[in-house]
């Protein structure tokens, strides 16, 4: 049975074309755990609060503002939490058409664009937003979204309007939806942006950028993999694509697959194109959304063993695993596999020899194993016995 999952969202910026005051960037954070997590996180939510001295009041990033060594101390203390955080990153630069002008249509199209995106890989969720903006407009959009509603992607949805102020949880939100502002929003960036994005990097999730700066082009262009490897990148990258665009998370094991690709191209296009991300980094991601918790062998034969059985190619090493920019993330994949395989081969090799003399080759154990015995039998026709 999957366990029930429960979001809380909240926005940083707004519909304002106004950059110089307003700033570029609008986005919409949302933090997720399991509903038997909920009590747990409550408690060390408060903890947060007495430690960082927010006293009795909100847990809000405007609060904080521009102390960058609070926001740090506190952003690592939220890291430690057992939550992963999903996000919208609009570039209002990029927006084009005048339905953007509009408060209502910009607000409906981008959560739209968010919350089916969480549906798509939580069919059964629990939803919490806060009443900024007004009660009106979010029960006009609590419709709107019972309408995109379509089979088998939305099995069940539940979109529930808090007040922060009485919402520890949607306090956590704003306050991550604040720091991605911090990291992107070009009035608000600083020296400090890449130190925040790396110390939430364990509890992030995923980002989905709009307009969609996450294509292949960007990748090229901003690489800094001085071994970059354009075709090597493309075919993998355009694999991945295909794949999350055609998948449900209907059952746990896709929902498994498409956070696991989803983590790896959020490690790709925060240019951490030369890291690898390891099993148990994975893993922490991975049991936000499951009841019983993935086991390593699990992951690599229903994740990565599965996804590579549909063609997509991902690089794995000692230290985790990536997405192929260059020949060297293949080779190492190979040099991994090698020492994997070859003393398998090796073993089954001798047994079968062992067997074969013993019993004057009167049995063969690759017999019923036929690609196994044209490997060892190259020479032979074997597929046509």
């Amino acid at each position: 049975m999957k366990p029930k999952i429960t979001a809380f969202a909240d926005e940083f910026g707004n519909n304002s074309f106004d950059f110089d005051s307003q700033g570029s960037h609008f986005i919409v954070a949302t933090v997720i755990t399991k509903n038997e997590n909920l009590d747990k996180l409550q408690s060390e939510i408060h903890k947060i609060r007495k430690v960082h001295h927010f006293q009795t009041g909100e847990i809000k990033s405007s609060k904080v503002a521009g102390n960058h060594g609070r926001r740090l101390s506190i952003l690592k203390d939220i890291s430690k939490l057992d939550i992963s955080v999903f996000a919208l990153v609009v570039d209002k630069r990029k927006l084009s058409g005048e339905g953007f002008k509009y408060k209502k249509s910009f607000y409906k199209y981008l959560n739209g664009l968010l919350y089916k995106e969480l549906f798509k890989t939580f069919p059964d969720l629990d939803l919490y937003v806060d009443e900024h903006g007004g009660n009106d407009f979010l029960l006009e959009f609590k419709k709107y979204v019972h309408k995109i509603k379509v089979p088998d992607l939305f099995s069940s949805l539940e979109l529930n309007i808090h007040n922060s102020k009485n919402n520890v949880y949607i306090q956590l939100a704003d306050f991550m939806a604040g720091t991605l502002g911090y990291i992107y929003d070009e009035n608000k960036k600083s020296d400090h942006s890449p130190v925040f994005e790396e110390v939430i990097h364990p509890i992030l999730t995923g980002i989905k950028f709009f307009p969609p700066e996450y294509s292949f082009a960007d990748i090229s262009e901003y690489n800094i993999d001085k071994n970059f490897d354009e075709m090597i990148a493309k075919i993998c990258f355009l694999r991945i694509q295909d794949f999350l665009d055609k998948v449900t998370g209907d059952d746990q094991q896709k929902i498994d697959q498409i956070n696991f690709l989803k983590l790896l191209l959020l490690y790709q296009r925060s240019n951490i194109s030369s890291r690898y991300i390891s099993t148990n980094e994975v893993l922490n991601h991975l049991n936000q959304s499951r009841n019983e918790k993935l086991s390593v062998v699990s992951f690599r034969s229903k994740v990565v063993g599965s996804l590579r059985d549909k063609g997509i190619v991902i690089a794995s090493s000692k230290s985790g695993y990536k997405i192929p920019s260059n020949a060297e993330d293949l080779t190492n994949f190979i040099e991994h596999g090698n020492q994997i395989l070859l003393p398998m081969l090796n073993r089954i090799k001798m047994a079968r020899e062992a067997i074969k003399l013993g019993t004057v080759n009167g049995l063969d154990i690759l017999d019923n194993f036929t690609e196994l015995k044209a490997i060892f039998d190259p020479q032979k026709d074997v597929s046509s016995k």
